[in-house]
């Protein structure tokens, strides 16, 4: 059954990292549809008790962790929902593990899109910016921001599904399609 529920979420993940790549948005039917199978499925997986609460403590806590990134309009709601998703599938633990590769993924990208880009300079700046509103415990100003048209955007579903990808692809094999 596990393999089951991890590759209904890579599955989820692929589908939500395309549309990302393609459009840099990610559908709310996605995002809530993944939600409502990764609770049914681990319910059936696991019961009433322990697949319910595995699938709402892992959406909870995706939600929960990336809730002040689109705060400060730094992650897209889509992204976000996309987190939640996945933790309905895979867990809090899992989802730990997921969210932390992804943001080395994320930033693997966003350094080569920044150089490609020839933007360092500005890049740099804005990082400073953004450090300086974090140690006076303000909002950062609207250039460093998502609504910025100028700014360079990395579609993190993209991240989010390179990962869960290659988690599923490894954990997959360790359980041997169980």
């Amino acid at each position: 059954m596990k393999s089951l529920v991890m590759g209904l979420a890579v599955a989820l993940a692929v589908t939500a990292g395309i549309a990302d790549w393609r459009t840099r948005r990610i559908p709310n039917w996605l995002t809530v549809l993944g939600l409502l199978v990764g609770i049914a499925v681990n319910l059936a997986a696991g019961g009433w008790r322990a697949g319910l609460k595995t699938s709402l403590l892992g959406a909870g806590l995706g939600l929960l962790l990336l809730l002040p990134f689109v705060i400060v309009r730094s992650l897209g709601a889509g992204d976000w929902k996309l987190a939640g998703a996945l933790g309905a599938f895979v867990g809090p633990g899992t989802l730990i593990d997921i969210l932390m590769v992804s943001v080395f993924v994320a930033g693997i990208m966003a350094v080569a899109l920044v150089i490609y880009k020839r933007r360092l300079k500005e890049t740099l700046r804005n990082i400073g910016r953004l450090l300086a509103s974090m140690l006076t415990f303000h909002m950062p100003g609207p250039e460093v921001s998502l609504d910025n048209p100028q700014s360079l955007k990395i579609p993190y579903g993209v991240a989010l599904a390179l990962t869960t990808v290659f988690y599923g692809a490894i954990n997959l094999k360790l359980w041997g399609a169980s």
